[in-house]
């Protein structure tokens, strides 16, 4: 009995090594609805320098243009990345505190509403909110276009482990990547001003312990624990358009597309952050 409970203990104590446990569903508590997490990217686009003027934009798609579907034993129908970029990439717009996004995905919707209230103004007793003239929709001068151009699985994967008389633990990683792309296109020429690509990385994390023992002739000892911890594929896609809307007004500013309030937008660090990542991105041209 003395036998089985230090073997117990040891499989608890090598579990406390190799990984910080988790409750199990049935011991957490219910959780309330929280705002999304932020990644540092959606903080960057918060410490953007302020614009000299906002620029008025819209988004007609953001799609998904992978193609990807979950394997087995997953639906066919399940995709692998979130088919809601459009709605992330403008909030990420939003973020910035640089653009006027004007609503154009649900543009249908929008117009049925303004002739639902023009067909109210003709009627009797009209509430005294939309017996005004309806204004014109406003332009815009930016359309932002691209989509998730790449789902690439299995990108590197391993693991580690150790096994000494039945009894071991080990660890086996994964790392799938999302790749975005976005352009600012001129309405009024049809010239991409500005386009940009980047690429976030997703992990999966499995830990395991166990033990597989013969105590005694005919008795054998065996227990395993473990779980295993995949990072939210959707928040990827969120920190990857956030990086991307970045990216674009940084290398606007560089190229004066569009100008800063106080006319330092290069000396400004998250502006320069994003710069040097591009510079450093850039392969080095040999020397003559």
């Amino acid at each position: 009995m003395k036998r089985i409970l230090l073997l117990v203990t040891l499989v608890a104590a090598l579990q406390g090594c190799t990984a910080i446990r988790t409750p199990m569903p049935a011991e957490q508590e219910a959780e309330i609805p929280t705002l999304t997490p932020r990644a540092s990217t959606y903080y960057d686009l918060i410490n953007m320098p302020r614009p000299k003027g906002r620029l008025v934009a819209v988004v007609y798609g953001f799609r998904d243009q992978t193609g990807q579907y979950k394997p087995t034993p997953d639906s066919s129908f399940s995709t692998s990345v979130t088919q809601g970029a459009a709605s992330m990439l403008m909030d990420a717009l939003q973020a910035s505190g640089w653009f006027v996004v004007l609503e154009r995905e649900g543009l249908q919707n929008l117009l049925t509403e303004r002739k639902i209230i023009r067909a109210s103004q003709k009627k009797p007793n009209t509430p005294v909110n939309i017996q005004g003239e309806l204004p014109p929709l406003q332009a815009a001068n930016l359309m932002l276009e691209g989509g998730i151009v790449g789902y690439d699985t299995n990108v590197r994967s391993g693991g580690e482990g150790a096994r000494y008389l039945g009894i071991g633990g080990s660890q086996e990683y994964r790392v799938d990547q999302v790749t975005v792309n976005l352009r600012a296109v001129d309405v009024r020429s049809g010239q991409v001003l500005s386009n940009v690509m980047t690429t976030k990385t997703i992990y999966s994390i499995s830990r395991n312990a166990g033990v597989f023992k013969f105590i005694e002739f005919k008795k054998l000892l065996e227990a395993e624990v473990g779980y295993t911890t995949n990072e939210p594929a959707q928040l990827c896609v969120l920190s990857a358009i956030e990086s991307a809307v970045g990216h674009l007004l940084s290398q606007g500013i560089e190229r004066h597309l569009w100008q800063v309030a106080d006319g330092k937008g290069l000396e400004d660090p998250t502006v320069d952050k994003y710069l040097s990542q591009n510079r450093t991105d850039l392969p080095e041209t040999p020397a003559q």
